[in-house]
């Protein structure tokens, strides 16, 4: 099927690079909204827009098939009030924007979708959360999880879908968590983090961009939807694979207090690390959805092959 239009709101990084490249070959046209203009690539132009106000990019949302929000500032920093300011009002407020500018369209987007994180769910280790009955739990990171998400259902849109896809952390070969954790594993550090029992809600990357795809055609679907790999794995579980697959068997394990020293002087949280995300799909599983990659040495075995 040829799609008319795709847009991806803050699309320049890793999983809008990703789907760019994906929906170049499915649609007529891709367009990004980012901050900085870029020279155009086939199909592929870049429209400038600052995610706060209301500007000429507006014309471009009317018809698209598809409309996917991936703006946010990364979380891979220290908490300071500041960094806290900016985490959330990166997300709710264009999120708020997008939705002022579609209610005022001829046309509106058919399916919206904004990202959201599967760490909206408490700390699990005792069984998996999912859409129905899934606990969220508490801090700054699912305080900003609730507020991007409440900025995005409290509009009302007869004429578009709209999909809250809480994502796992994908993993592939050329960005993300993956290549990092690989460079640990190289040089020997790649052991359990903390107690090494926290649970991985992860997703490969293909799996995450299909995901986007299969929701688009089915139009029955609408709401909260998680999108992880069917298997979480421990942290344990997910660096000893990595190792083996790598071909290095043993990797010197970091405790929790020497996390918490590493996360300080490289200007991060340990809760990035420690937090234990139990999540399944129940929705995508329910209705069909077939992953890839649904286990962890199978993702691995796939990005591993490709980079070596």
């Amino acid at each position: 099927m040829i799609y008319q239009k795709i847009i991806l709101a803050g699309g320049n990084g890793y999983l809008g690079s990703l789907l760019a490249k994906h929906f170049s070959n499915e649609a007529e046209q891709v367009i990004i909204l980012a901050r900085k203009p870029k020279a155009q690539i086939g199909n592929i132009k870049t429209i400038v827009w600052d995610g706060k106000t209301v500007g000429t990019w507006v014309s471009e949302m009317e018809n698209a098939d598809l409309l996917i929000n991936l703006c946010g500032k990364n979380v891979n920093c220290r908490y300071t009030p500041k960094n806290q300011e900016e985490i959330v009002n990166s997300r709710v407020v264009p999120t708020r924007l997008l939705g002022k500018v579609i209610k005022d369209l001829n046309a509106p987007p058919k399916l919206w979708i904004n990202m959201s994180s599967a760490t909206i769910y408490r700390h699990a280790e005792d069984h998996a959360q999912d859409e129905y009955t899934g606990e969220i739990g508490y801090g700054f990171s699912i305080d900003v999880c609730k507020a991007w998400e409440r900025s995005f259902f409290e509009n009302e849109l007869p004429q578009t879908r709209m999909v809250a896809l809480r994502m796992g952390i994908a993993l592939g070969r050329t960005d993300g968590a993956f290549p990092r954790l690989l460079n640990l594993v190289k040089l020997g550090l790649g052991g359990r983090q903390g107690d090494g029992k926290q649970y991985v809600n992860w997703v490969h990357e293909q799996d995450a961009v299909l995901t986007i795809e299969w929701l688009l055609n089915h139009k029955e679907l609408n709401g909260i939807i998680n999108c992880t790999a069917p298997h979480a794995v421990t942290n344990e579980v997910l660096m000893q694979t990595i190792r083996k697959a790598y071909g290095i068997p043993l990797g010197i394990p970091t405790p929790a207090w020497l996390l918490a020293i590493g996360a300080k002087i490289i200007g991060t949280e340990t809760e990035l690390i420690l937090k234990s995300r139990w999540v399944k799909p129940a929705v995508l599983l329910d209705n069909g959805f077939e992953f890839q990659y649904s286990k962890i040495e199978e993702a691995v075995h796939d990005i591993l092959s490709l980079r070596i």
